[in-house]
């Protein structure tokens, strides 16, 4: 008799979690883009965050440090900063789709490499 309830309720259970939303990956900004971004996570988020995303001021930005936190609340402390604190917004100077990139990347343990601009390139420091 009790297995006639746990197919139902297991069926349920399934038919719940289908409809749940899933985060889809962010796309990926072009190459110049993420040069640009990659240094900005080095030189200005590595500032309060440390160079190598360790910790310093700010917390760390590692995979391990950003286990478990929700991905739109980190999307939107990048974009809109922590009044009050040293976080600053960084809205003026990305899109949401990027700061999602940026986050998509430090969640994974994969922040984007930094190499140069190339010259002459609109996103040039």
């Amino acid at each position: 008799m009790a297995r006639y309830f746990v197919m139902p309720l297991a069926l349920a259970g399934l038919l719940a979690t289908a409809g749940a939303p899933v985060q889809a990956a962010a796309a990926e900004p072009p190459a110049a883009r993420q040069a640009q971004l990659a240094r900005w996570l080095r030189d200005d988020c590595g500032a309060c965050h440390g160079m190598t995303l360790q910790g310093g001021l700010g917390s760390p930005l590692t995979a391990q440090a950003l286990a478990g936190k929700p991905r739109d609340g980190l999307v939107a402390t990048v974009l809109h900063g922590r009044p009050g604190t040293a976080m600053p917004p960084w809205q003026p100077f990305m899109t949401q789709e990027e700061a999602q990139w940026l986050i998509d990347r430090l969640q994974a343990g994969k922040p984007p490499p930094v190499t140069p601009a190339p010259s002459g390139s609109a996103w040039a420091d």
